[in-house]
C-alpha cells in the first residue's frame, strides 16, 4: 500500500479527526535534524501507509521466499483485478487428488500454478461489522477487494463527477445555442 497517505482515508471512511489518530499511532523515522540525525515522530495526515516489512529481504524471509507484492495497485495490475482478487483470497482448497503441493505452500486454483506461499487469510466470523452483516468469507473478500479498487485509484469519484458536471454542462450549453 505505498501509494496511499492517510489523508486519502478522509472524507471517504473517516473524518479528518479519526485519521489524525490513526496516524499518530504510527513511529515514522524522518529527518535528518540540524545534526544530521535521523528521528521518530507520531505519523501525521501526509505520511503513507507504513511497509510491513522493513526490506525486500525481510519480506522474503517472513513469506517463505516470496516476495509478496505491493497491493496499492493489484486490481488494476491483472486481467479482470477485482474477480482475480476476489477469487484468491477465497479461493483455497484441498488440493486434488494427484496434486502434490511443497511443504509451506497452499493450494489455491487461482493462482498461476495452484501453490501460493500467502496462507489462508479469511475465515467465517474474524471479524465484526458494527451494522450486524454476518462476517463470511465471500462478505470480507468482497470488503477487501472494494477497498483495494478504492486505493487504485483514491480519485475515481471525484473524477467521475467532474465528467459528468461537465457533460451536463455541455448538454445545456447545446440547448441553449438553439
Amino acid at each position: 500500500m505505498s501509494l496511499i497517505s492517510y489523508r486519502d482515508l478522509v472524507g471517504v471512511a473517516y473524518t479528518e479527526e479519526e485519521v489524525k489518530a490513526m496516524a499518530a499511532e504510527i513511529e515514522v523515522v524522518d529527518g535528518p535534524n540540524d545534526e544530521g540525525e535521523m528521528f521518530t515522530r507520531p505519523g501525521k495526515l501526509s505520511d503513507r501507509f507504513p511497509q510491513p516489512y522493513a526490506n525486500e529481504q525481510a519480506a522474503r524471509f517472513a513469506n517463505g521466499g516470496a516476495y509478496p507484492p505491493d497491493l496499492s495497485l493489484v486490481t488494476k495490475a491483472r486481467h479482470n483485478g477485482q474477480n482475480y482478487v476476489f477469487a484468491l483470497l477465497t479461493g483455497y482448497r484441498d488440493p486434488p487428488a494427484g496434486v502434490a503441493i511443497r511443504e509451506g505452500l497452499h493450494y489455491n486454483p487461482y493462482f498461476p500454478g495452484g501453490a501460493i506461499a500467502m496462507p489462508k487469510m479469511l475465515n467465517d466470523g474474524a471479524v465484526e461489522y458494527e451494522d450486524g452483516v454476518p462476517a463470511t468469507e465471500a462478505q470480507m473478500g468482497k470488503d477487501v477487494v472494494s477497498f483495494l479498487s478504492w486505493a487504485a485509484e483514491p480519485e475515481m469519484e471525484e473524477r467521475k463527477l467532474v465528467c459528468a458536471s461537465k457533460s451536463c454542462f455541455q448538454i445545456m450549453e447545446i440547448i441553449g445555442t438553439q
